[in-house]
């Protein structure tokens, strides 16, 4: 064999283990590639599994959200119906029970035999200028003289409203009304008096218990006279044993 020849075989036999290992290279390195995008792979498939499962959650959320919302609206719309009814309910009551409340000018124009009512309690209230809204301490005065009504007989109550000197005739004759109305209601609704049992009077600026010349004549004018009257003859009574219950 020449020199030639032996170069060639070796160069020959160089190339083979080069192709070789490039061969035997490339599938290690594909083989490797698989091993490490193989997890890859399979998370990104679990992550979408998670996605459409949280889409689906979402969307069952979204829908019982949107299902309750409407139930609670519902209900809500329900509840401010039925308070409306009650309001308007209430409101009818209490127009009847004002209306039922008689009127006039003075006591004796609807009260037949007068003279047979004695005064067996009183009280007065007072009102803040163009007030016509009890304070705490006006309802304590009227509790204590409601408190012994329901073991009185045959009692009706005058409720004279009156203002003090400002303002217009007819203006103030509507405020002493207004006035003598909320001691009305007062009563009516804390103590059950009933409605025919009011005499109500708004007497406005006619009938001063004191000065309009002074601030504090004027604070007395403000007022609501409360009178309990009961006929002594009624249910056997006299005034002296209505007056001791």
């Amino acid at each position: 064999m020449t020199i030639q020849m032996k170069r060639l075989t070796k160069i020959s036999g160089c190339l083979a283990g080069v192709l070789a290992l490039l061969l035997t290279g490339g599938c290690s390195s594909k083989k490797y590639v698989r091993s490490q995008t193989a997890p890859l792979i399979q998370h990104t498939n679990e992550l979408d599994d998670q996605t459409a499962t949280n889409n689906r959650n979402l969307k069952n959320l979204d829908e019982k959200t949107t299902t309750g919302i409407t139930k609670a609206q519902s209900s809500a719309d329900a509840a401010q119906q039925s308070a409306q009814q009650a309001s308007t309910a209430a409101g009818a009551a209490q127009k009847s029970a004002q209306e039922a409340v008689n009127r006039a000018d003075t006591l004796s124009s609807l009260v037949t035999n007068l003279d047979s009512y004695k005064q067996i309690g009183a009280a007065s209230v007072t009102f803040g200028f163009d007030k016509s809204v009890l304070t705490k301490k006006d309802k304590a005065q009227l509790d204590q003289l409601a408190g012994p009504l329901n073991s009185t007989k045959g009692y009706i109550l005058e409720v004279t409203g009156g203002t003090d000197s400002t303002g217009s005739a007819e203006y103030n004759y509507a405020l002493s009304q207004r006035r003598a109305e909320a001691v009305v209601q007062y009563l009516a609704s804390k103590y059950n008096v009933p409605a025919h049992k009011f005499y109500l009077i708004g007497i406005g600026k006619d009938k001063e218990v004191a000065p309009n010349t002074t601030a504090e004549g004027r604070a007395k004018n403000r007022r609501v006279d409360i009178q309990v009257l009961s006929n002594m003859q009624q249910g056997g009574s006299t005034v002296s044993e209505l007056q001791s219950h």
